[in-house]
């Protein structure tokens, strides 16, 4: 990385079952656009937002957080950063190369119920009315 935008550590929410040394890469469908493939991998220096990512996650598996590892540049993650919001409060980052999984965190704070389903009601509407447009 010639400017490091971040010291870490960065976590990855997903509800993919991975193991310490995976490499999680980019070209995967959006969780929150399905019609969209991904050119990058999204990674955060927040636990709790790696967790939020992780209960929104499309599939059916046990949401999970795993302590990650950069293996090239990344950049600030335009969907919530600049273009979006200003500076980077979330720490959210994007990377064209791939992350390795060092760890799994599991003391990150779980949605409740109630959480999760405001969640997907503000991502809903949101989508449903031309919002969350993905900067790919």
């Amino acid at each position: 990385m010639n400017d490091v935008l971040d010291e870490g550590p960065f976590f990855h929410g997903t509800k993919a079952d991975l193991d310490i040394g995976d490499h999680l890469t980019a070209g995967f469908r959006s969780n929150y656009r399905p019609e969209v493939v991904m050119n990058h991998i999204y990674f955060t220096a927040l636990q709790d937002g790696a967790g939020l990512a992780a209960e929104l996650a499309a599939g059916d598996g046990e949401p999970r957080v795993y302590l990650v590892q950069p293996t090239g540049d990344f950049e600030n993650d335009p969907n919530v950063t600049d273009k979006k919001f200003p500076g980077n409060p979330t720490r959210s980052y994007r990377s064209v190369h791939p992350l390795r999984v060092v760890g799994e965190v599991t003391d990150w704070k779980r949605l409740t119920s109630d959480e999760l389903r405001t969640w997907r009601e503000r991502l809903a509407a949101t989508l449903e009315h031309g919002g969350g447009e993905i900067i790919n």
